[in-house]
């Protein structure tokens, strides 16, 4: 009788290929993208936002073509698609491969530093390649504390000798990015430009290597650093490499069944994927092919959830994974920029207020230029904090891709606001849950609209029907209970607030929400406000009638609120029957 296979275990965190393959984890195949890169150019540049997958996807590559990895090649990449076909240049290389990410950005001593990590890695280097080395080389590069010197000590000889050298560099932007966002731009350009350490570090490697590869976030460092444009061919936007990292949807269906096939899973294909795919699909980096899907999952996010589904047999109560907190973290910084620059008109507010922007991507932009209205939509692109929903003409229409982001934005603005006037958090959820539990609205709604009216400066900021209705989606992302949807289109019309419960993993939520907000000008006529509260009644009554609204609250007692605001002042709260 044939033994059952040992279940494959879910890799979440794991970012190293041989763990994967020697400990049997469950693998998504990306090996085809190895042809494809080798195909495209000897110098590549590549960038993704955070928790995609670029450290397992440079350490495969790392492993495919590592001159002393060839005797372990059959069991490291069986049942791969490369391993049936297999390119010439396998198993050729000497892999001289850096992680930036474990550099500490502590600018006073970041040279020395990054020095010292950089003389491990080459010594290291040194004794993995140790029989392909002269002695006297191996001294000469021994005896100087200088990585740059150590580097060229060994990169000449294997010049001389013929040696293929394959130069990875991950995350190679970590330590210059959160310079920049913490100290500011005269920091980043001291670090970065003209006799920099830094600067002249990543020169050798690309004069020593027979090919090189970067892979970080974005390409601010690199252009600051090399021109990166003229030196390197940056595929980040290429159709072809739009699915290298992430998943697929075919990739994670295929994954539940498999979980499903061991036992660990008991739901639908089909129910799982409309649960996540609003929290951790809809990115895009590149246009797409004709035919083909261009839409990505988060990879880290899935695995997330998916853990969750296999130990407890239920979705996690919170969506979002608690590493994200890093992610959002990252996310501030690079908000503060745009206000700490004082663009005329805050790139982040349009977004949020629009849910999109239309701009161009560049492909590369000096730090000097981040805080240009023109140019940051590019930098949030690259974070994952927009991704390409379309187009018109030549411009790219970004929109913000899911759930995730847009808590992380709402997360932010609710902080704002926070800083300019307090509100009290253990009310708000209190008040939350009251409206989902007993169906108390009115407490909600009217202590919100009071705050909006103590806010002075928040009206200043945001004044009008956008500004009222980007405070209260703040304020009502807060919690977990409701998904929290603006602008939904129902029935020939878009409501401005749709709350709906999340009963599958909250039973006790008994009430959702479909709010019309209107807003008037203080100098509006008393018939003007009339007339614009008979149009939201109407309104509101058919986004109620709409079918799918039926029955996304189908477990819950829906309610039709009609809420007027005339300048800062609440004018008019009503549930329409």
């Amino acid at each position: 009788m044939e033994q059952k296979k040992p279940m494959k275990l879910l890799p979440l965190g794991v970012r190293d290929y041989v763990r994967m393959r020697e400990r049997n984890y469950y693998f998504v195949d990306k090996t085809k993208y190895i042809s494809i890169l080798e195909n495209t150019s000897d110098f590549i540049f590549f960038t993704r936002p955070r928790r995609f997958g670029k450290s397992l996807f440079v350490s495969m590559l790392k492993e495919y073509y590592d001159i002393h990895a060839q005797d372990r090649y059959e069991m490291e990449f069986k049942d791969t698609w490369i391993f049936n076909n297999p390119t010439q240049e396998r198993g050729q290389y000497q892999i001289m491969f850096f992680n930036f990410s474990r550099i500490d950005a502590d600018f006073d001593k970041l040279e020395q530093i990054l020095n010292e990590y950089c003389c491990n890695v080459i010594e290291d280097f040194a004794d993995e390649y140790a029989e392909y080395y002269s002695e006297g080389a191996i001294s000469r590069m021994k005896k100087t504390d200088s990585a740059i010197q150590k580097l060229n000590v060994l990169t000449m000889e294997a010049a001389r000798k013929r040696y293929k050298l394959y130069m990875i560099v991950d995350e190679y932007d970590n330590f210059t990015n959160s310079i920049l966002a913490t100290k500011g731009k005269t920091e980043f350009e001291e670090i970065t430009s003209g006799t920099s350490f830094y600067r002249a570090l990543l020169k050798v490697f690309k004069d020593a290597a027979t090919r090189s590869l970067l892979v970080g976030v974005s390409p601010v460092t690199l252009d600051d650093l090399s021109s990166g444009p003229n030196n390197y061919t940056n595929i980040t936007a290429d159709s072809d490499f739009n699915m290298a990292l992430g998943f697929s949807q075919d990739d994670v269906e295929a994954m539940i069944r498999y979980y499903q096939e061991q036992g660990k899973i008991t739901r639908s294909v089909e129910s799982i994927i409309e649960e996540i795919k609003p929290w951790y699909d809809n990115y895009c980096f590149a246009k797409a092919k004709y035919g083909v899907d261009p839409m990505i999952f988060n990879s880290d996010m899935v695995l997330y959830y998916i853990s969750n589904l296999i130990k407890t047999g239920a979705s996690p109560d919170d969506m979002l994974d608690r590493n994200t907190r890093t992610d959002y973290a990252k996310m501030k910084q690079i908000i503060e920029l745009d206000q700490h620059y004082g663009t005329s008109i805050s790139t982040i507010k349009k977004i949020v207020e629009q849910g999109y922007i239309y701009a161009s991507i560049e492909p590369s932009f000096p730090a000097e230029d981040i805080i240009k209205p023109e140019i940051f939509p590019s930098l949030l692109y690259y974070c994952g904090m927009l991704t390409i929903g379309g187009s018109a003409g030549d411009m790219i229409k970004l929109v913000i891709p899911n759930r995730n982001v847009m808590v992380q934005y709402y997360q932010y603005v609710l902080e704002h606001y926070q800083s300019i006037n307090h509100l009290d958090i253990g009310w708000l959820r209190d008040s939350i849950m009251g409206a989902a539990v007993r169906g108390d609205w009115r407490t909600l709604l009217e202590e919100l609209a009071r705050k909006y009216k103590e806010g002075t400066s928040v009206r200043d900021e945001s004044a009008g029907e956008k500004g009222v209705q980007i405070f209260m989606d703040a304020c009502l992302h807060f919690s977990r209970l409701y998904i929290v949807k603006p602008e939904v289109e129902m029935n020939h019309g878009f409501c401005d607030i749709f709350l709906f419960g999340d009963t599958f993993k909250f039973p006790d939520v008994k009430h959702s929400y479909i709010i019309e907000l209107k807003y008037l000008k203080t100098d509006a006529t008393d018939a003007e406000a009339e007339r614009q509260w008979q149009e939201a009644v109407e309104q509101v009554k058919r986004y109620g009638a709409d079918e799918d609204v039926q029955k996304l609250t189908a477990a819950t007692t829906l309610h039709l609120i009609a809420m007027q605001m005339k300048g800062a002042e609440l004018l008019r709260l009503e549930e329409i029957s």
